[in-house]
């Protein structure tokens, strides 16, 4: 199998954890909002409106953060070198596609830029 087995993994109840993180996030993300009003290209949707409720007051981008953590929880499983390149990698990009999105969601609802200014890009408090 080229995937490490989980039971195996260097940290496996951190491995968990992050992973059960991860898919939390991700759900909270959907509940909030809802499919047809998020894209998977940074570029807003048409007719798209601004989420500022649920996971979306605390962090701007709770999409990329499970992503992020299930990065972690990769590194948790398999703390290789492949696995932390591919997890930085994911993170730079991760990054720049949330910039170009920020400047986009700018220039089409007024109120992001307040919204913004209250809110972090992946981690509540942090960043």
């Amino acid at each position: 199998c080229v995937l490490p087995r989980w039971d195996r993994a260097a940290a496996p109840a951190l491995a968990v954890a992050l992973a059960t993180l991860a898919v939390a996030v991700g759900l909270a993300a959907v509940k909030a909002n809802r499919p047809g009003n998020f894209n998977i290209h940074p570029e807003p949707r048409s007719g798209g409106r601004l989420v500022e409720h649920g996971i979306y007051a605390w962090i701007r981008h709770p999409m990329y953060s499970a992503l992020l953590l299930l990065a972690l929880a990769a590194l948790a499983v398999s703390p290789t070198a492949p696995t932390l390149v591919s997890a930085a990698a994911l993170a730079v990009v991760l990054w720049a596609k949330s910039s170009l999105e920020e400047r986009w969601m700018n220039g089409v609802h007024p109120g992001y830029a307040a919204y913004r200014a209250r809110t972090k890009r992946f981690v509540p408090g942090l960043i």
